[in-house]
């Protein structure tokens, strides 16, 4: 993976990198504008990229485009769209342009169908996951399952009294993770990895259990953290 304009910070190596990210709604202008404040060059992706005019003209040193422009663009490519529709945005972005690179995906199986006292549904079971099956429909590219268990408040350096939160991946490709672990690291979390492509049968629930208070008690500022 090609990389330039390396620039050190206390606690861990940022590599300015190119990130393309598939999304227009609340995560991926969040991580976009992330990775435009911790020094990479972005292109922001939608299907109908007018959807990102007002983002554009907010960030103007972030750029816009389709699906397929933003992962062409990016070393690093961010999934952040519902997960309903998760496959269809990868298929749009393209499997040539994601063949070989570190995908980050941000998605859940949420299901078109409302809480059950405060419980999302999902359409995956218990011995399935959706990250798995992305990673199955697209072989060459290397997910890594990231920041699908946090709300978008507190996805870049969150502030917690209780310190740094722990942000759970997992993935097939070690490489991958290791660029991933770099993202996480410098955007203020502690990572926790937790093996290959199948943990993310235990991590993508997760977001059940961190939207139930946001639902019941409208409590939406807190963060998973292991302690040892």
């Amino acid at each position: 993976m090609k990389r330039s304009g390396a620039v050190t910070r206390l606690g861990a190596m940022e590599v300015r990198m190119k990130i393309g990210v598939l999304g227009s709604g609340i995560v991926g202008k969040t991580l976009a504008t992330g990775f435009l404040q911790h020094g990479h060059e972005v292109t922001l992706g939608s299907r109908t990229p007018e959807k990102l005019s007002e983002w554009a003209e907010n960030h103007s040193s972030g750029k816009t485009g389709t699906f397929a422009e933003a992962a062409a663009f990016g070393e690093v490519v961010v999934l952040a769209v519902k997960g309903a529709g998760a496959s269809e945005a990868a298929r749009e972005a393209g499997a040539g342009n994601l063949k070989g690179k570190p995908v980050m995906d941000t998605c859940n199986p949420i299901a078109e169908a409302p809480p059950v006292n405060g419980v999302l549904q999902f359409f995956t079971g218990p011995n399935e996951s959706l990250m798995e099956k992305l990673q199955q429909e697209f072989p060459a590219a290397h997910f890594v399952k990231a920041y699908s268990c946090v709300g978008s408040g507190l996805m870049v350096d969150p502030k917690l009294p209780g310190g740094k939160p722990s942000m759970f991946i997992c993935g097939n490709d070690d490489v991958a993770k290791s660029t991933v672990t770099r993202i996480v690291l410098d955007f203020g979390w502690e990572v926790e990895d937790m093996g290959k492509v199948e943990a993310a049968r235990a991590i993508e629930p997760l977001c059940l259990l961190w939207c139930l208070p946001w639902f019941t008690k409208n409590d939406w500022v807190h963060a998973f953290k292991v302690l040892r």
